[in-house]
């Protein structure tokens, strides 16, 4: 069951993409951010709505624990990639409708990819004004009913596209951007490669931008 916080960039059609931060993830790895001490800038996690998953949430969840943030490293507070820590959060969009892609035909803004055969593309709720960086089109994956697909072409400001092949995705069908590779997600690991940017920086604007929801 999840419980919604105040919505942030609505994307295309009035469906914004999720940034769901769990609970049970954030509870099993405050220990071993304990353990580990205030090794990556816990005294300032925070900053910027707690690293982008929610100051007053986070707060909350480490005062039942009777935790101080100051005390904690943040990185394997939310679980970010290198800490060997259930990732926290993870952006979750939905798909507004596939169409037939024929080769050689290109896609979105500039034609930056061109089908090299015959494929099936959808329409996907996330863009970069819900942190779905530019620099991501062309170069990452996404998890839809099990199995990955490529982003291709430019990310749209509140879409982006995605060549799902002959698999049949239905309207409305959860997309994962990343999340925890345990249960088959992309790794945000993957955003960081592509980008440039800190896992830190990447939550940070996702869950800033994108409708953050909290799950158990």
């Amino acid at each position: 069951m999840t419980s919604t916080l105040p919505a942030r960039t609505p994307a295309a059609g009035g469906v914004a993409p999720v940034a769901l931060v769990s609970e049970s993830a954030l509870r099993a790895n405050a220990p071993l951010a304990l353990a580990a001490g205030a090794a990556s800038g816990a005294d300032d996690v925070f900053t910027a709505d707690g690293w982008g998953h929610g100051a007053a949430w986070v707060a909350s969840v480490l005062s039942d624990l009777d935790m101080d943030a100051a005390a904690l490293d943040a990185a394997i507070l939310f679980g970010l990639p290198g800490s060997h820590a259930r990732p926290v959060l993870s952006l979750r969009g939905r798909s507004l409708g596939s169409k037939p892609l024929l080769r050689g035909e290109g896609v979105s803004y500039g034609y930056t990819h061109r089908a090299p055969h015959d494929t099936t593309i959808a329409l996907v709720t996330g863009g970069y004004a819900q942190g779905v960086v530019r620099s991501l089109g062309n170069a990452v994956t996404v998890a839809i009913d099990g199995r990955r697909h490529r982003i291709v072409g430019r990310v749209a400001m509140d879409v982006c596209v995605v060549d799902v092949e002959d698999a049949p995705v239905a309207r409305g069908a959860e997309v994962v951007f990343f999340g925890d590779p345990a249960d088959g997600h992309p790794s945000l690991e993957e955003w960081t490669d592509a980008t440039g940017l800190t896992a830190a920086e990447i939550v940070a604007i996702v869950g800033a931008r994108a409708d953050r929801r909290v799950a158990a």
